[in-house]
């Protein structure tokens, strides 16, 4: 199964926030023998958001949408992902019942009305409001709730908030795909070789073995170690030894090797 990752959100495109969620998501689909396929980084911009959305609701990936899901005018994702399906919005019941408890619960310290008609409460009620046909995903922290749809979840640009919601989906929805297809990687350092040099093994290795896949990392060198590439495979446990086998015989035969 594809998992993809969007990140939404002017302030990590200015630099102004850095991401966290990338390599917090790429933990947590580890942590379950799962990987993530692909990411992209979007700003507040409805039209690119729509465009996006609408590619990937086209596939059958597992597809984590992180932020742009509230109620103020810089929010789209939600309204995003409405137009990117052809559906309305629409006020979740369960999400307005949550919306509403913690907006009783607001009242009760002292910050703002429980009247769920004030101006103000009826804008917090915009944050229930999910394209037609959404599920709900349970916000932990605050209870305002996420929403899912068609494989996609879309929740909070708070860490605090996203994880957790994460963690759920993955445990609740996707707990048959963990630890299904074991992998593993094994790499060593190639002194200088150049990759033109070590292209027809990484050739060799993946036609041979279709699972597996062969990467090169070339680096100029330091103080420490000379000009290498850390040549290395991954894939199925099944086929990573004799794959590794080849690589490291074929590694050997260009030049000096360290095993990293």
């Amino acid at each position: 199964m594809n998992v993809g990752l969007i990140i939404i959100g002017d302030e990590i495109l200015s630099g102004k926030r850095q991401d966290k969620h990338f390599p917090k998501v790429v933990e947590l689909l580890g942590a379950r023998g799962l990987q993530l396929s692909w990411a992209r980084y979007l700003g507040d911009e409805r039209d690119r958001l729509v465009a996006a959305l609408r590619e990937s609701f086209a596939t059958d990936d597992l597809v984590f949408s992180c932020g742009g899901i509230g109620a103020t005018p810089d929010d789209h994702t939600r309204q995003a992902a409405a137009a990117a399906l052809g559906v309305p919005l629409a006020l979740h019941p369960e999400a307005r019942q949550l919306i509403a408890e913690r907006t009783a619960e607001m009242a009760q310290s002292g910050k703002g009305s429980a009247d769920m008609n004030t101006p103000e409460n009826r804008q917090r009620l915009k944050m229930g409001e999910f394209p037609e046909g959404s599920a709900i995903i349970p916000n932990p922290y605050n209870r305002i709730p996420g929403f899912s749809i068609r494989r996609h979840y879309f929740v909070p640009g708070f860490p605090v908030m996203a994880w957790p919601m994460i963690e759920q989906v993955l445990d609740r929805d996707f707990a048959h795909l963990h630890h299904q297809d074991a992998r593993g990687e094994r790499s060593l350092l190639l002194f200088d070789v150049p990759e033109s040099a070590a292209t027809p093994l990484m050739e060799a290795v993946e036609s041979r073995f279709p699972g597996i896949r062969v990467f090169s990392l070339p680096s100029v060198g330091d103080d420490r170690r000379a000009r290498h590439i850390e040549l290395g495979v991954k894939g199925p446990l099944a086929q990573l030894d004799a794959a590794w086998a080849q690589l490291e015989a074929g590694a050997r035969g260009l030049g000096r090797v360290e095993l990293d």
